[in-house]
């Protein structure tokens, strides 16, 4: 190989593909634990069962 070469090449570039090929993928999972967290946040909460008529045990 010449210099010329040399001085073209990317310096470390299957480290590089890896390297973006992970960050990409983490923020892809970033984005859908933060869809999930939102979607499970607007859900509205359905309360516990309450008998009627019979007063709750409590200490």
């Amino acid at each position: 190989m010449t210099d010329e070469t040399n001085k073209k090449r990317i310096p470390g570039g299957k480290a590089t593909i890896a390297g973006a090929a992970i960050g990409s993928a983490a923020i892809a999972a970033a984005l859908i634990f933060a869809n999930k967290r939102r979607n499970k946040a607007n859900k509205p909460t359905q309360l516990p069962y309450i008998p009627g008529g019979e007063k709750p045990e409590s200490d």
